[in-house]
């Protein structure tokens, strides 16, 4: 039996735009199993970020609740919030915010640090990381602003995962790269993903989706419906072609 590693119930979010309300989540009743790569898609404005913010503890819900192994979050202080997440999950953004001032090596430790004070283990672990990313030492050592896109983003990456969060999100985390790059990031979360870790993501691409096993699509704040791809494989033409014609049915 799939174990259900996140819940929601009802969830709703609205906001009020010069008094008017505007539903962007509509009665949203999701589960999410560990050690998936989910993929949530849909046209812009469906609601993608906000639901992926929600079930994060980003934002709060305006109505309903998610539940993290028997933990209602949304019912959390602020305060408490930022603890779930720095505990329990990681992000990768389109935007990496990799801080300029720092090497790419200090900004993983300043994130570990806040879990974990351990400096000789962090270390430790954030050497393994990138090593896994395929940064070498000598990039560790740069400013984020003189290493390429794709460094940043996979170092993005190891910064995400250096406090081993249970859960993994990501928002269009190859939106501001070009093709190569991109495919060396969505490699890197494939390759989390295949060693247990769990990924929830946003994208509009096709190509960055085939990679999940399981889709969702949002259409006007509801899950209009979902795909089983089952695990990625790399060059399977019949996982494009359902994944295709799934988009397709859902109007995309």
């Amino acid at each position: 039996m799939a174990d259900i590693l996140l819940k929601t119930e009802k969830l709703c979010k609205t906001f009020s735009n010069g008094g008017a309300q505007q539903h962007i989540l509509k009665n949203i009743d999701l589960e999410l199993y560990r050690g998936d790569f989910t993929v949530i898609m849909g046209a812009s404005g469906a609601g993608k970020s906000t639901l992926l913010y929600a079930l994060s503890g980003m934002d709060t819900p305006s109505l309903g609740t998610v539940n993290f192994k028997n933990q209602i979050i949304s019912d959390l202080s602020q305060d408490k919030l930022a603890l779930f997440r720095r505990r329990h999950c990681g992000f990768v953004f389109q935007q990496i915010y990799l801080i300029d001032g720092m090497s790419v090596m200090d900004n993983v430790l300043c994130a570990g640090l806040l879990v974990n004070k351990d400096k000789k283990a962090l270390l430790k672990k954030a050497k393994e990381l990138f090593a896994a990313v395929d940064i070498s030492d000598e990039t560790q050592k740069k400013f984020p602003t003189q290493i390429s896109g794709g460094e940043a983003q996979r170092a993005g990456i190891v910064r995400a995962l250096i406090n081993s969060p249970e859960i993994l999100f990501a928002d269009e985390p190859t939106g501001a790269l070009n093709s190569k790059t991109g495919l060396d990031v969505l490699d890197t979360l494939t390759k989390f993903n295949e060693q247990g870790q769990s990924v929830v993501m946003v994208t509009h691409d096709m190509r960055s989706a085939r990679r999940g096993n399981r889709i969702l699509y949002l259409k006007d704040g509801i899950i209009l419906g979902e795909c089983d791809l089952g695990r990625y494989c790399r060059g399977d033409t019949a996982r494009h072609k359902k994944l295709a014609d799934f988009l397709q049915s859902m109007g995309w």
